[in-house]
């Protein structure tokens, strides 16, 4: 049976990452708090983010900006979109 926890996102037990996604502190934070749905939906979003707004990772600023959508994901507080995007089942 895999791990749960009690998900920051969805205030709800759901199954657990197998190990942290960054590394230190925040990795594990997140490892013991958030849940593999909700990572891997901000993954998704992430991805789209990086895409849409041509974002350079490699730009402090830009990293800074990842890290904030992240949080505000993470905490069900409204985060950018990528313009354009129309999800898969509209």
């Amino acid at each position: 049976m895999s791990r749960t926890v009690f998900c920051r996102k969805y205030q709800q037990e759901l199954e657990a990452l197998p190990f942290p996604p960054l590394p230190g502190k925040k990795g594990q934070d997140i490892q013991q708090n958030v849940s593999k749905k909700a990572w891997e939906e901000w993954q998704a979003l992430q991805t789209r983010l990086i895409n849409e707004k041509h974002l350079n990772m490699l730009d402090p600023e830009s990293r800074k900006y990842l890290s904030d959508q992240m949080e505000r994901f993470l905490d069900n507080r409204e985060t950018d979109q990528a313009e354009g995007y129309i999800p898969r089942d509209q």
